[in-house]
């Protein structure tokens, strides 16, 4: 595969995937993806701290998958696309790759069926 880099900086790439290797973290991109939400909404739902939360929220900010809004005392967090669009880019490379691999298999097994049916349709019973 050429080396894939499709333009991702590779700072980057590695905070997201690390922001996205904690499950708390990928629920909280799910709930962010519903609405911007409060430290204290995004509390509710896990049997954590609003300061373990508020941890889990400065990682997902420092990888760029949301940013925080000065909204008086809330501070509502909401995603941003950015960061995320950089992954799915990088990621993308590689079920092309899957894919084109899957394809030239298709094609090889297409081949087998017919050798294997030719082979069959010229006699199998020595009475030729």
């Amino acid at each position: 595969m050429d080396g894939v880099d499709r333009g991702a900086d590779p700072e980057t790439l590695d905070a997201v995937f690390a922001a996205l290797a904690d499950p708390t973290r990928r629920a909280i991109l799910s709930r962010l993806a519903a609405s911007a939400a409060s430290v204290n909404e995004l509390t509710e739902p896990f049997a954590m701290s609003q300061p373990a939360v508020s941890k889990h929220l400065k990682v997902l900010e420092r990888a760029g998958l949301i940013e925080r809004d000065v909204d008086r005392q809330r501070r509502p967090a909401r995603l941003k696309a950015e960061a995320m669009a950089a992954a799915v880019g990088w990621l993308e490379a590689f079920r092309q790759f899957w894919s084109e691999s899957f394809d030239q298999l298709d094609g090889l097994l297409e081949e087998l069926k017919k050798t294997e049916t030719q082979g069959s349709d010229h006699g199998g019973n020595g009475h030729e």
